[in-house]
């Protein structure tokens, strides 16, 4: 297979794509320092540097497009034109080279609040625009300390598979799904595998609420989406103290000022969604001054310059976490992004798609190759 990694950041995608073979022939980024990363690691060939609006027409063709795509807003487009407009959107490139290449497969992250952003109109105006295209998409919401990181980060991946994987009319269609099993949809109830196999009882993406559920497919302007409560592929929980660097320097810990700030938290000495917290001030709501365990998992890292200044106890020692933690904690190589500063590396890594993350959706649309090659009689019985 042959891919093509928009948006490519450090490089999150094409390590899981390196990792299974999957040769990648283009890439492009506009972040200078995120360039300087990836051609540190992979090498000039094939990454393209700059807007991709002076890029787009170079593409080669590929199998598999991918794209962790900027949430730039689609409320000037949307708002005037409808939810099927997302043109003037750095999205629409997505939307015109999948049209124009037509590969096998995509993949696209974003962050959670995409299924919520003013009322549900993000989200629909890109499921919109995809299924105007001659794919089956499906989307689930996904967190990286399931799939073996310490860190709690909920991403949206949307997975598309070029062409109809079901008949319309037909009572009992086959839809398959990459990033449910048959676990997660055990748990739809009453009527839902019915409708779920059966795209004439799904609803008109216009109609959508106020608020996409965590897992959901669509075509042809219509979606099926339910909430899934669990996720059956977990992997066993990791704490943060399982990336700690062994000897760090002290100028990670805290200054004289900042210690004498933290001697008026208030103890919790909880868990809040895997993050152990150990103490904070005003119940939380001033960020800057909570402290956290290593115990739990890592609250999501990011790229704001404020948050790579988090801070930890780690035996005796207050301090934030360093650079190369922070690459363990997204799955990266220690020195993945050394060609750049320690400051920079903080909000490039934190940008990032973990590429366990990216690696696990790749294995699913792996495994949908196989499945697409057995009997239709077969096909179905592997689905449900």
């Amino acid at each position: 297979m042959k891919t093509v990694e928009l948006f490519s950041g450090i490089g999150g995608f094409r390590v899981a794509a390196d990792a299974r073979r999957i040769a990648t022939v283009w890439a492009n980024d506009i972040c200078a320092k995120a360039c300087s990363v990836y051609r540190h690691r992979f090498g000039a060939d094939v990454l393209h540097e700059g807007n991709i609006a002076q890029f787009a027409r170079a593409i080669p063709p590929h199998d598999l497009l991918t794209g962790g795509f900027p949430c730039q807003p689609f409320s000037s487009a949307g708002k005037k034109r409808g939810i099927n407009d997302s043109r003037g959107t750095l999205f629409q490139f997505i939307v015109d080279i999948l049209h124009e290449h037509h590969p096998k497969f995509f993949i696209l992250e974003n962050v959670k609040r995409l299924l919520t952003m003013e009322s549900g109109l993000h989200f629909a105006t890109i499921l919109s625009s995809l299924a105007e295209l001659d794919y089956t998409i499906e989307w689930r919401l996904l967190n990286a300390m399931h799939l073996g990181l310490p860190q709690n980060r909920q991403r949206v991946f949307i997975v598309g598979v070029a062409g109809r994987e079901f008949e319309l009319g037909d009572r009992r269609s086959v839809v398959s799904t990459r990033l449910a099993g048959a676990h997660d949809l055990a748990a739809l109830r009453g009527h839902d595998l019915e409708d779920l196999a059966d795209p004439s009882c799904w609803q008109p993406i216009e109609q959508h609420g106020r608020c996409f559920s965590n897992w959901g497919v669509a075509a042809d302007g219509r979606f099926f989406a339910r909430d899934l409560p669990q996720f059956s592929e977990s992997t066993p929980f990791v704490p943060v103290s399982s990336v700690l660097e062994q000897d760090v320097s002290s100028e990670f810990d805290f200054t004289e000022t900042t210690l004498r700030w933290i001697g008026k938290n208030t103890p919790v000495n909880r868990l809040v969604q895997g993050v152990e917290i150990l103490s904070n001030q005003a119940g939380g709501a001033r960020m800057g001054y909570t402290i956290f365990g290593v115990n739990g998992v890592a609250p999501t890292l990011t790229s704001t310059a404020s948050r790579h200044y988090e801070r930890y106890q780690v035996g005796d020692r207050y301090r934030r976490l360093t650079n190369v933690e922070y690459a363990r904690i997204q799955g990266f190589a220690d020195s993945h992004c050394s060609t750049v500063s320690v400051y920079d590396q903080y909000a490039l890594i934190g940008n990032a798609v973990p590429p366990p993350m990216a690696g696990w959706v790749m294995d699913r649309l792996t495994a949908a190759i196989s499945r697409k090659s057995l009997p239709r009689s077969r096909r179905q019985k592997a689905l449900f």
